[in-house]
């Protein structure tokens, strides 16, 4: 018998809370809060960004239906950590704080996001 393979988790460079700015598809420059996280497909649900609509059809006699909208999912590599500050999107790099605590730093304008 074959054992059940747990799904792959991979290390994302977001997390959820962080800003970001799109940088690539059809919201390419839009900026948002991540809302989720999903590790297991390396994708993120941000705020505002890959809006779809939804008909969800009438669940009781005598209820119309309804168009739903929602944030869809997008890659994680489709976003980059954006700063408020400095308006300005940047890559991540990891240091640590003189307590010895590991964070993550923006490289272009060396803002501690952590």
């Amino acid at each position: 018998m074959s054992k059940k393979k747990s799904p792959q988790r991979y290390k994302m460079h977001v997390k959820t809370g962080d800003t970001i700015q799109v940088i690539s598809g059809r919201d390419k420059g839009k900026v948002g809060e991540v809302l989720r996280t999903i590790p297991t497909t390396s994708q993120v649900v941000v705020q505002g960004v890959n809006v779809r609509t939804k008909h969800v059809k009438p669940q009781q006699e005598g209820e119309s239906g309804q168009i739903a909208t929602f944030e869809a999912p997008i890659h994680s590599s489709n976003v980059m950590l954006y700063s408020t500050k400095e308006q300005v999107a940047s890559r991540i790099s990891y240091t640590f704080t003189e307590e010895g605590k590991k964070v993550r730093m923006l490289k272009k304008t060396g803002e501690i996001i952590d």
